[in-house]
């Protein structure tokens, strides 16, 4: 945790975007399922840029190309503003968002039939909750064996097709992001992330 609060400032003088995160548990998403022992670094640049590892006995880095994305976080957008899509190979998605706070409580109820159906979805490889101070502002990262089974997952799948439609009509977000990113490389100890084998 100290690490995390000491070494932003760096990371911010050597990327182009930076991000510490907390994470859930395990492939848990919500409030009150963080993971103290578990953190996560978004770092966007052109130059590899070593994440803070103070403490660490394990670690994870996975390297991405993006290849969609709309929306913004913190009023940035990070990839720039995106529209292709990858035809072969592995498939990183981010979701981010900042929760309206009335809204708050409709959302996190809408979303867990959606975490409960995540982990036997076709073609995950892994899945966590993301997020940042104060409660309210939270993500997933999720990789997938393709493009296909990422589709089949966000509009065939129930669930979460049902959440996608609530969004739009509800409007649960005050600011969004959703990025899709080819995956490059995945280095070290990939049980970090909760990598498994597809179902």
């Amino acid at each position: 945790m100290w690490g995390m609060a000491v070494d932003r400032r760096r990371l911010r003088r050597d990327a182009d975007f930076v991000k510490l995160l907390g994470t859930g548990k395990g492939g848990e998403f919500g409030a009150g399922k963080a993971d103290l022992t578990r953190w996560a670094a978004l770092i966007v640049g052109d130059a590899p840029v070593t994440p803070p590892m103070r403490g660490a006995v394990a670690a994870c880095a996975i390297t991405l190309e993006p290849i969609a994305s709309r929306g913004t976080w913190a009023g940035r957008e990070p990839f720039g503003a995106r529209t292709g899509a990858a035809k072969t190979g592995m498939i990183a998605v981010l979701t981010r968002a900042r929760l309206k706070a009335r809204k708050a409580p409709a959302f996190w109820k809408a979303i867990d039939p959606v975490s409960r159906a995540l982990p036997d979805s076709e073609g995950l490889i892994c899945a966590f909750g993301i997020g940042e101070a104060p409660v309210g502002f939270q993500g997933t990262v999720s990789l997938w064996r393709s493009a296909a089974d990422v589709v089949r997952f966000a509009y065939r799948q129930p669930e979460h097709a049902a959440v996608v439609d609530r969004t739009a009509r509800e409007g649960w977000y005050a600011e969004e992001l959703f990025a899709r990113f080819r995956v490059l490389d995945v280095t070290g100890d990939r049980a970090v992330i909760g990598w498994r084998d597809s179902p």
